[in-house]
Protein backbone atom coordinates (compact mmCIF):
# COMPACT_ATOMS: atom_id res chain seq x y z
CA UNK A 1 0.00 0.00 0.00
CA UNK A 2 1.47 3.38 -0.99
CA UNK A 3 0.06 7.12 0.91
CA UNK A 4 1.16 10.13 -0.45
CA UNK A 5 2.45 12.81 2.51
CA UNK A 6 3.40 16.22 1.85
CA UNK A 7 6.82 17.14 3.73
CA UNK A 8 7.68 20.44 5.37
CA UNK A 9 10.10 20.79 2.69
CA UNK A 10 10.57 22.91 -0.88
CA UNK A 11 12.84 21.76 -3.60
CA UNK A 12 15.14 23.54 -5.55
CA UNK A 13 12.30 24.56 -8.21
CA UNK A 14 10.24 26.10 -5.62
CA UNK A 15 7.83 23.01 -5.99
CA UNK A 16 6.43 21.54 -2.77
CA UNK A 17 8.52 18.19 -1.87
CA UNK A 18 5.88 15.37 -1.57
CA UNK A 19 7.14 11.67 -0.22
CA UNK A 20 5.72 8.37 -0.17
CA UNK A 21 4.78 5.87 2.38
CA UNK A 22 5.16 2.37 0.92
CA UNK A 23 4.20 -0.03 3.68
CA UNK A 24 4.67 -4.13 2.91
CA UNK A 25 1.68 -6.02 3.84
CA UNK A 26 -2.26 -4.82 3.86
CA UNK A 27 -3.90 -2.20 6.00
CA UNK A 28 -7.79 -3.19 6.46
CA UNK A 29 -10.20 -1.49 8.35
CA UNK A 30 -12.34 -2.99 11.15
CA UNK A 31 -15.98 -2.27 9.98
CA UNK A 32 -14.55 -3.19 6.10
CA UNK A 33 -14.88 -0.10 4.92
CA UNK A 34 -12.57 1.83 2.38
CA UNK A 35 -9.28 3.86 3.90
CA UNK A 36 -9.71 6.49 1.53
CA UNK A 37 -9.66 9.93 2.83
CA UNK A 38 -9.74 8.51 6.47
CA UNK A 39 -7.42 8.76 9.77
CA UNK A 40 -4.88 5.68 9.44
CA UNK A 41 -2.05 6.35 11.72
CA UNK A 42 0.06 9.31 13.23
CA UNK A 43 3.46 9.41 11.71
CA UNK A 44 6.51 10.74 13.42
CA UNK A 45 10.53 11.16 13.18
CA UNK A 46 13.31 10.49 15.84
CA UNK A 47 16.14 12.90 16.44
CA UNK A 48 18.16 10.91 13.88
CA UNK A 49 15.45 11.40 11.38
CA UNK A 50 14.32 7.85 11.24
CA UNK A 51 10.29 7.51 10.50
CA UNK A 52 7.97 6.09 13.22
CA UNK A 53 4.12 5.18 12.23
CA UNK A 54 2.12 4.43 15.04
CA UNK A 55 -0.88 2.46 13.87
CA UNK A 56 -3.67 1.62 16.29
CA UNK A 57 -1.88 -0.11 19.33
CA UNK A 58 1.08 -1.23 17.07
CA UNK A 59 4.34 0.29 16.20
CA UNK A 60 6.50 0.32 13.31
CA UNK A 61 10.01 1.47 12.36
CA UNK A 62 11.08 2.27 8.69
CA UNK A 63 13.64 4.32 6.98
CA UNK A 64 13.79 6.79 4.31
CA UNK A 65 14.88 6.24 0.72
CA UNK A 66 15.55 8.32 -1.86
CA UNK A 67 14.05 7.60 -5.10
CA UNK A 68 16.16 6.50 -8.33
CA UNK A 69 13.54 8.40 -10.59
CA UNK A 70 11.08 10.89 -9.06
CA UNK A 71 7.32 11.34 -9.71
CA UNK A 72 5.97 14.38 -10.67
CA UNK A 73 2.14 15.19 -8.87
CA UNK A 74 0.64 17.02 -12.08
CA UNK A 75 -2.94 18.38 -11.72
CA UNK A 76 -4.83 18.22 -15.03
CA UNK A 77 -6.31 21.77 -16.67
CA UNK A 78 -8.63 20.94 -19.75
CA UNK A 79 -9.41 24.53 -21.60
CA UNK A 80 -11.84 25.24 -24.19
CA UNK A 81 -10.54 27.97 -27.00
CA UNK A 82 -12.92 27.38 -29.36
CA UNK A 83 -16.27 24.81 -29.09
CA UNK A 84 -14.30 22.61 -31.58
CA UNK A 85 -10.65 22.40 -29.90
CA UNK A 86 -10.77 21.30 -26.56
CA UNK A 87 -6.83 21.74 -25.31
CA UNK A 88 -5.33 19.93 -22.05
CA UNK A 89 -2.40 21.56 -20.19
CA UNK A 90 -0.73 19.78 -17.29
CA UNK A 91 1.06 21.78 -14.40
CA UNK A 92 2.88 20.21 -11.96
CA UNK A 93 2.00 20.44 -8.45
CA UNK A 94 4.61 18.96 -6.93
CA UNK A 95 7.68 16.16 -6.96
CA UNK A 96 8.14 13.10 -5.19
CA UNK A 97 11.98 12.55 -4.55
CA UNK A 98 11.76 10.47 -1.09
CA UNK A 99 10.16 7.39 0.40
CA UNK A 100 9.68 5.97 3.75
CA UNK A 101 10.01 2.31 4.05
CA UNK A 102 7.91 0.69 6.42
CA UNK A 103 9.00 -3.62 5.70
CA UNK A 104 9.60 -4.80 9.30
CA UNK A 105 6.47 -6.11 11.51
CA UNK A 106 4.25 -4.34 13.67
CA UNK A 107 5.53 -4.38 16.89
CA UNK A 108 2.59 -3.85 19.50
CA UNK A 109 2.73 -1.24 22.07
CA UNK A 110 2.18 -2.45 25.58
CA UNK A 111 1.93 -0.05 29.05
CA UNK A 112 2.63 -0.85 32.04
CA UNK A 113 0.55 -0.85 34.26
CA UNK A 114 1.18 -1.95 38.09
CA UNK A 115 -0.65 -4.11 40.12
CA UNK A 116 -2.18 -3.02 43.61
CA UNK A 117 -1.86 -5.55 46.57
Amino acid sequence: MSIIIKLAEVGDDGLPAWGLVEIQGDLLSRSGSPLLGQYVGDLHFTKEGTPILIVGHQLLHGKVINLEKPFAVLHRLRKRIDDDKPETEYIVKAIIKKKLLFKTRPKPIISNISKIK
